[in-house]
């Protein structure tokens, strides 16, 4: 895969036809769906039909399905993301004909151009903390243009053109690719190891963070985790720079943190979940340059929202400081959380079918493992939890095997699939089973087929459990099949 090497954005003027290999991707298509909103000339292929590709061929995109170097037609840019490898047709057919090739983040900084751009970045929480952003900002009346790395479901749309002069991107540091931004405000989320097919180790992913914070616009904003080791790192050496670039001429970035630490500028004080919400107060440290501003009402502000989890409050105070530093009044702030849905795939309630609760997660890292699972505890309220878990990339497999294993023995029983390979081949020896015999107590059956994970399920599931897909592969697809089995199920008891 590699790390990209970042570039200076292109206007769209200067882009022409425009087309997009892999464009029914999360992040490919609503780049597509904000260039035509603009009046850009834009086709693309994928591999398979989807209403991704449907959605788009109706605003006027030309669209194929499969890969062919004459899809490319009369095009003079292709965009493509790290997932396409050089050997793709439409690549080849590109570098052939000299044609201009960005990267999906280059477009991305394209179409942020000439806007205040909010970046969302982080291990972990980037695309929920960039829904609930744009949640706000929406509820708030600014109209923010946004490109999330999954689907809003208060909108039903992953990336949309607004009318307001924000714009609010998920910045992907997977690859490096975040480093083509250059944002008026960031969030960094969580600072820690992951993506070791791309990074050696957690020296240079902290490395490619600091490179992000460097990026943003001088007189600007970074707001970070005060409970995360990593981001808190991140957030020091900001203000220990503020010196230096004052002395040099330019106006110093603004930190400010949030947390249940007590330092945090927007503090985090009782968390409290309930099923499928939480609630939070967050109110300015004593110390902290909220601290007599005027911003909270009786030393704080109780928000709700309705998703779950205690990882879900920390985005939420991420989301809450950002807001409150662009100016929005405190009390609508805590209204566009209130508003919040959820995206697609994040602890996403698939349905209900005979006592037992289907839930979808896009979970893959251990540390987004124990989160989800811990949430999960709290929306079973005593029932049992059981995960179908699908490993994502075969390095990631191999790196994180044991400390999946373990995050994964929160649950009481867990059914492994196999590796979503994604964009890698297969390694030797590294399978799901890998994964299922590091969960302790014996409570994971590894399962290669996932056409008997429905009745697996069905014969083990009893009313009030709660059953959660999770992984970043196809795993999704199950979460509707295993409620169709437990409807059958209950129809036979009948």
């Amino acid at each position: 895969m590699g790390l990209v090497t970042p570039v200076d954005p292109v206007g769209l003027s200067e882009l022409g036809r425009v087309h997009f290999t892999g464009i029914g991707g999360a992040g490919m298509s609503g780049i597509a769906r904000i260039m035509l909103a603009r009046g850009v000339a834009v086709s693309g292929s994928d591999s398979a039909r989807s209403d991704m590709l449907t959605g788009l061929a109706a605003l006027g995109a030309q669209v194929h399905v499969g890969h062919a170097a004459a899809n490319l037609g009369d095009a003079d840019t292709i965009v493509v993301s790290t997932a396409i490898r050089e050997s793709n047709p439409e690549l080849a057919e590109a570098r052939r004909r000299g044609l201009r090739v960005l990267h999906r983040a280059a477009a991305l900084a394209s179409i942020m151009l000439g806007k205040r751009g909010i970046a969302v970045a982080g291990t972990h929480g980037k695309t929920t903390s960039t829904s609930m952003l744009t949640t706000v900002l929406r509820e708030c009346g600014a109209d923010p243009s946004y490109v999330i790395g999954g689907i809003l479901a208060g909108t039903g749309l992953g990336a949309d053109e607004g009318s307001g002069d924000i714009f609010v991107a998920e910045a992907d540091e997977s690859d490096g690719s975040f480093l083509m931004l250059s944002p008026e405000a960031a969030i960094v989320t969580c600072v820690e190891a992951d993506h070791l097919d791309n990074y050696p180790g957690l020296a240079e992913i902290e490395a490619a963070f600091a490179a992000f914070t460097r990026r943003i616009r001088p007189g600007g904003l970074l707001v970070a985790c005060a409970d995360d080791p990593g981001a808190a790192a991140l957030a020091a050496a900001v203000r220990a720079a503020a010196p230096q670039a004052v002395a040099s001429g330019a106006l110093p970035i603004r930190v400010r943190s949030y947390g249940e630490s007590a330092d945090a500028d927007y503090r985090v004080s009782g968390v409290t979940t309930r099923g499928m919400a939480v609630s939070l107060d967050v109110s300015g440290s004593a110390d902290g340059p909220l601290g007599n501003d005027g911003l909270f009402n009786n030393g704080g502000v109780r928000v709700d929202i309705g998703v779950p989890g205690r990882h879900n409050a920390l985005n939420a105070a991420a989301v809450f400081a950002v807001a409150a530093e662009l100016g929005f009044p405190a009390g609508q702030i805590a209204n566009g959380l209130a508003a919040y849905r959820g995206a697609l795939r994040r602890l996403e309630l698939k349905g209900e079918a005979d006592g037992v609760r289907v839930l979808d997660s896009y979970a893959h890292h251990p540390t987004e493992v124990t989160a989800d699972l811990r949430a999960a505890r709290d929306i079973a309220e005593g029932g049992r939890v059981i995960v179908v878990f699908q490993p994502h990339l075969f390095s990631r497999t191999r790196i994180f095997a044991t400390a999946l294993g373990e995050a994964l023995g929160l649950a009481d029983e867990v059914l492994v699939l196999d590796v979503y390979a994604a964009r890698e081949d297969p390694e030797p020896g590294v399978s799901g089973e890998l994964v299922a015999s590091r969960v302790p107590g014996g409570r994971a059956r590894y399962l290669p087929d996932p056409t008997g994970v429905a009745g697996a399920v069905a014969a083990t599931g009893k009313p009030g459990d709660l059953v959660l897909t999770m992984g970043a592969g196809d795993v999704t697809a199950l979460g509707p099949l295993i409620v169709a089995a437990l409807r059958a199920r209950a129809g036979a008891d009948g």
